[in-house]
């Protein structure tokens, strides 16, 4: 009689209203950098498979951008439906909400959560951060009357709090199949790719509150040996005007956004980097859907 268990694998998406921390918990699930973190909303904007291999099962991670409801235009557009489309293709949803909080964002995602709600995991996050614990059962209470979720795990996903029994909840709904992923793999994204969103999150978190969201960052040479990479990346702004906020008093703000992301990327490539920086305009660039799909945007 064979006792063992089959294996299992499959895609979990991690969807929520933007700042809930779905790219800290991903990242933290997967025990590495593949989606980047910033407390300013519009920060992922892709859909990013991160891969976690366990002996019994391999996590597929979707990490979505947060769901828009406050602002138009085709990079939200594009945002929202990137949410849509991937609620429609896992096989397991992770909802993640702020522990004591609910907003427009939060009720507004919930019809689109599957019609089924055993494979819906509702993930409350940043339970470190509730003043009184007690109010967490009043507040999943209120969360389930609204929707029949298949279970609930209050987490931290900065501190690391609880992340093995949502990897168990997880895993139980997951199909049995096999690995589709080798098992050292953590993402099905390029380097070049990871090596342009560790520059974006540079930018966002050294001059995200004065820099408006129309900045993204393409990669337009890389030259890679076995002793070092050489890497040239264009920051595109939308306005003449956002160049100065880009590169601060003397520059300052660009030596430094160039250096911490070095600092990153040699982490990541594991060896000595080049990087060059500069910047370009094109204007409304993050509102036309064709210039959209050319810088690279699903």
């Amino acid at each position: 009689m064979n006792t063992e268990k089959p294996f299992r694998c499959g895609f979990v998406a991690v969807v929520g209203r933007p700042n809930v921390g779905k790219s800290t918990l991903t990242n933290a699930l997967i025990g590495g950098k593949i989606s980047i973190v910033s407390r300013k909303a519009q920060t992922t904007r892709h859909r990013i498979n991160g891969v976690l291999t366990k002996d019994d099962a391999q996590f597929v991670f979707v990490d979505t951008p947060g769901f828009q409801t406050r602002h138009g235009g085709a990079m939200n557009r594009m945002m929202n439906r990137v949410v849509t489309q991937t609620l429609a293709e896992v096989d397991v949803v992770v909802h993640v909400v702020e522990a004591g909080k609910w907003s427009a964002g939060d009720e507004q995602l919930l019809p689109l959560l599957p019609g089924n709600p055993a494979n819906t995991i509702l993930v409350v996050n940043k339970v470190d951060l509730l003043k009184n614990k007690n109010d967490l059962f009043a507040y999943v209470q209120k969360r389930m009357e609204q929707y029949a979720y298949g279970a609930v795990v209050p987490v931290s996903a900065v501190k690391d709090t609880q992340l093995d029994v949502l990897l168990s909840e997880i895993a139980a709904r997951l199909p049995e199949g096999e690995p589709m992923f080798e098992p050292d793999a953590l993402t099905d994204r390029p380097m070049r790719f990871l090596v342009s969103e560790l520059l974006r999150e540079k930018i966002f978190r050294l001059v995200g509150d004065e820099l408006p969201y129309g900045c993204t960052v393409v990669i337009e040479q890389w030259e890679e040996d076995d002793r070092m990479a050489r890497i040239a990346a264009c920051i595109v702004i939308e306005r003449e005007s956002h160049r100065p906020i880009l590169l601060g008093a003397k520059g300052e703000h660009m030596k430094r956004i160039a250096s911490e992301a070095r600092q990153d990327i040699m982490k990541l490539m594991d060896k000595p980097v080049h990087l060059e920086v500069y910047i370009k305009v094109r204007k409304g660039w993050s509102d036309k859907a064709s210039a959209l799909r050319e810088l690279g945007y699903e």
